[in-house]
């Protein structure tokens, strides 16, 4: 290659067919392909036509119509070797990747403080700097506040009482034999039948024969 390139972030996809370069932004690493440039000094460049036109076909019934789709099955599938090629050809391969790099070059922006070649998403148009060297303002703002926002939710969650009751451990004891007479109509120890006292002022329930309510101090009886 005779042709310096400007960017080491390139791959090169030219083949007997012809020519064809696709060049990487440094920062999302998506490339830019360029427009394929059929080799005339060789005869495997009316192949590729023939086999371009029937991926094209095949593309357009599949909803993608544009022809490129085609000619990059083709070249995929042709072996990319540089040595052995012949004066023409090697002559013709500098002038379509001159060529390439202006269009590439069309498409991309290099960034004065890094020096990198970058993609117009990852270009702030605003501060002429790649977004690596200079974030845009307005999306880094958006994401810190739904940073905040996601941390202030989890917080408030954290911190909120969901259960307003409370929990009581209450024991009834037997009138009659005065153990614990459980949780049925009748003592478990002594078969005492069990009466609740209901405390007319606070509702509250007592134990039979309590003579003042434990929640109030009403007088039962």
């Amino acid at each position: 290659m005779s042709v310096k390139p400007f960017t080491d972030n390139f791959a090169d996809n030219s083949s007997d067919a012809g020519f064809q370069f696709t060049f990487d932004c440094a920062v999302c690493h998506e490339g830019y392909k360029t427009e394929f440039i059929e080799a005339k000094s060789t005869k495997s460049g009316n192949l590729l036509k023939t086999m371009g036109g029937i991926f094209g076909a095949a593309a357009q019934m599949a909803g993608k119509s544009d022809i490129g789709y085609g000619i990059e099955r083709a070249t995929d599938v042709i072996t990319d070797k540089h040595e052995g090629k012949s004066a023409g050809w090697r002559k013709e391969y500098d002038a379509a990747f001159e060529k390439a790099q202006a269009e590439a070059k069309a498409h991309l922006f290099r960034c004065p403080k890094c020096v990198e070649w970058v993609c117009e998403n990852c270009w702030n148009e605003q501060e002429n700097l790649c977004v690596n060297c200079a974030p845009r303002e307005a999306i880094e703002v958006a994401a810190a506040r739904a940073k905040k926002k996601a941390s202030d939710i989890q917080n408030k969650a954290a911190n909120t009482q969901i259960f307003t009751g409370e929990i009581k451990a209450t024991k009834t004891l037997c009138s009659a034999c005065g153990k614990p007479a459980g949780t049925g109509k009748f003592c478990g120890n002594c078969g005492e039948p069990l009466a609740i006292a209901k405390c007319k002022k606070c509702g509250a329930e007592n134990q039979a024969g309590t003579g003042f309510c434990g929640e109030c101090g009403e007088k039962l009886k």
